[in-house]
């Protein structure tokens, strides 16, 4: 019983040594591109580095005092979950913008929100506000979808 508390560390440290080990494996760059800088493979060996010495103090963590049972997620958490899939599907096949409106009218509903007009207008102010940010101010164009096609012409 105890043996399965320390199931996601092993597979935590098990994930950190295979992208260290696939780090070395990259070749140095010459100096000529890197410089005195580190070199392209020191970082992520130095992120999972870290990471090991995080899933270390989790396992004596773990070994000092046993976490308690969680109690199962509420419906909403996993109504959220579920909504992922369908905002890939919408802004593949329609439009991001028509992706994000729709899910996030839902998830309002879903986290308790009863007025159909606030969660209609978050909804709709939410994808308004970042289109807008980003097309007119940042100036990065969105990929081409029903809404987009319909503005960029």
């Amino acid at each position: 019983m105890r043996a399965r508390l320390f199931i996601v560390p092993a597979v935590i440290a098990a994930f950190s040594v295979v992208v260290i080990w696939a780090a070395l494996q990259l070749e140095l760059s010459p100096p000529m591109i890197v410089g005195d800088s580190m070199q392209p493979r020191a970082f992520p060996i130095f992120l999972m580095a870290v990471n090991l010495l995080l899933v270390a103090v989790l396992v004596v963590q773990i070994a000092r005092e046993p976490p308690k049972p969680v109690p199962l997620e509420p419906f909403a958490t996993w109504g959220s979950i579920l909504l992922m899939p369908v905002f890939y599907a919408l802004t593949v096949w329609l439009d991001m913008f028509i992706g994000i409106a729709v899910v996030m009218f839902v998830m309002c509903l879903l986290w308790g929100e009863r007025r159909l007009p606030v969660a209609g207008s978050l909804a709709l102010a939410t994808p308004i506000s970042i289109f807008f940010l980003f097309d007119t101010v940042l100036r990065v164009r969105f990929p081409r979808g029903v809404l987009t096609n319909w503005y960029y012409g």
